[in-house]
């Protein structure tokens, strides 16, 4: 029986305009692609400050020696990044009614401590939760399995008996590997779909 809703926070909670964000700091669509492949992908920078390894200075001046030419963008984005996550409230209203229904709600999320502060103060759908894991706070990252054996550990979850959602293919397939049924959430439309479903039908 399905008792623990767990959800990520980025592209499933919040939808992150992180291209556009990047654009607002001058810089064309192609140019912000191609900005953001080097934040995200090509080095394990964003994945340290995530983990909480690395205060907000480091990153942009360790991203300043790598990226020259446009440091002074990437600065803006990171400091200016309450600019990236859109609300979906519409997703935080059923969230609430399946809370109602009996459903305990947590978080499971890669934030780095300054960011997930900045993102997520005053949200109602913080008031829901029964208990979160945040990769900042044990130095752990999904799609590792520590971060996942950590939230079942400390709230005494039974993977049998959770259900979890996020952006990352990667990251649901580690979560199924540990027992957990997992969606892959595609898009906005996708998970009011799949939260509606179990608001009518149960899981």
């Amino acid at each position: 029986m399905i008792t623990n809703l767990i959800f990520d926070v980025g592209n499933v909670l919040f939808h992150y305009r992180w291209k556009e964000a990047l654009m607002d700091t001058g810089m064309t669509r192609e140019e912000a692609e191609e900005a953001g492949a080097k934040v995200f992908d090509e080095t394990p920078l964003w994945r340290e400050f995530d983990a909480g390894n690395i205060t907000i200075t480091d990153l942009i001046e360790e991203y300043g020696k790598l990226f020259p030419d446009i440091k002074d963008n990437i600065a803006e984005f990171v400091t200016r990044y309450e600019r990236m996550p859109l609300d979906r409230t519409e997703v935080w209203e059923k969230v609430a009614v399946l809370k109602n229904k009996g459903y305990k709600i947590y978080l499971l999320s890669n934030y780095s401590e300054y960011l997930f502060n900045n993102h997520t103060k005053g949200k109602p759908f913080m008031d829901l939760l029964d208990g979160k894991v945040v990769s900042y706070e044990i130095h752990e990252t999904k799609p590792d399995r520590p971060i996942y054996r950590e939230l079942l550990r400390r709230y005494d979850l039974k993977p049998e008996e959770c259900v979890f959602f996020d952006d990352r293919e990667e990251n649901t397939k580690t979560a199924e590997e540990l027992g957990i049924k997992s969606f892959t959430v595609m898009s906005r439309e996708h998970i009011n779909e799949l939260l509606e479903d179990i608001i009518e039908h149960g899981i």
